[in-house]
């Protein structure tokens, strides 16, 4: 049914029970799987009176952030090879997170999106929104929400 799934993680609880999950379709049909994580830029200029990064701050921010965001596909890879499936890790600098991710699952032709729901409810959720949510409406590849 499938050929191509599309899992983005962010390393919590609830995001390892969605890269289970794909896992596990992909293993079922012997689809390629991507996993997908998102870091943010490393901003460069503030409002006044706040500090500013130099060049070599930033970079080795963005480096950090960039050799985390891999080890954690890497434990992706190797949950995946456990059960016989290829996974193929992306990672991608963007302040945008759901747009980065519906873009590239657009670009990579996935079939299908596996993202977890943080499950926040009233006030929190109505705060900080959800990138779950934000795929969902932006989105015209179905996606399977884990909770």
């Amino acid at each position: 049914m499938y050929k191509k799934l599309f899992v983005a993680t962010d390393g919590s609880e609830l995001s390892h029970k969605a890269v289970g999950s794909a896992i596990d379709l992909a293993a079922q049909y012997g689809a390629e799987l991507y996993a997908f994580n998102v870091i943010p830029r490393v901003q460069r200029s503030f409002f006044e009176g706040a500090m500013c990064l130099g060049e070599r701050e930033a970079k080795h921010l963005l480096a950090s952030w960039r050799h985390d965001a891999e080890n954690l596909l890497n434990v992706v890879v190797a949950a995946g090879k456990e059960k016989g499936v290829v996974v193929k890790p992306v990672v991608l600098s963007s302040d945008l997170v759901a747009e980065a991710i519906v873009k590239t699952a657009e670009d990579l032709d996935s079939e299908l999106i596996v993202m977890a729901s943080h499950g926040r409810r009233g006030v929190r959720r109505l705060l900080l929104g959800s990138e779950t949510a934000n795929v969902l409406t932006h989105c015209s590849i179905p996606v399977l929400v884990v909770r």
